[in-house]
């Protein structure tokens, strides 16, 4: 794992009177070209997500609406917790991390990938996770 997980800040454009825009562009601040975009919604917030981790997938997480808890571990153990609770905010997950995601009531999960869905990259066995 060449990088680590760790906030990204998108700049917000515009004034209380008329509304914001972020913007996510590869090669600013995506260090992935961003082969697949998906949102994740209506998640009931005591249901805890993930429980995975990836071979290869790069993501960037952003919480559109809402609040969204992130936990985080390495191979080795080590943990990373991340809350994102503004849409400037977002969190860059490379491969190899387990997570788990925990979603307020009105949470919207918005996910940059670097590759196209891909059963096979998945890790979905904790103990096989810890294995690798």
């Amino acid at each position: 794992m060449i990088d680590s997980p760790r906030y990204i800040e998108f700049s917000s454009i515009g004034q209380p009177d008329i509304g914001y825009i972020s913007i996510a562009e590869y090669q600013d601040l995506v260090p992935f070209k961003i082969n697949r975009v998906y949102w994740t919604y209506f998640t009931p917030n005591h249901v805890i997500r993930g429980n995975h981790a990836h071979k290869s997938l790069k993501q960037i997480i952003v919480a559109v609406c809402g609040v969204i808890d992130f936990k985080l571990e390495d191979r080795d153990g080590n943990t990373y917790e991340f809350v994102l609770d503004s849409p400037e905010k977002g969190i860059f997950i490379p491969e190899g991390y387990w997570r788990t995601i925990r979603f307020s009531h009105s949470a919207v999960l918005l996910c940059l990938a670097s590759d196209k869905y891909d059963e096979n990259d998945y890790i979905r066995d904790y103990s096989v996770f810890k294995k690798i």
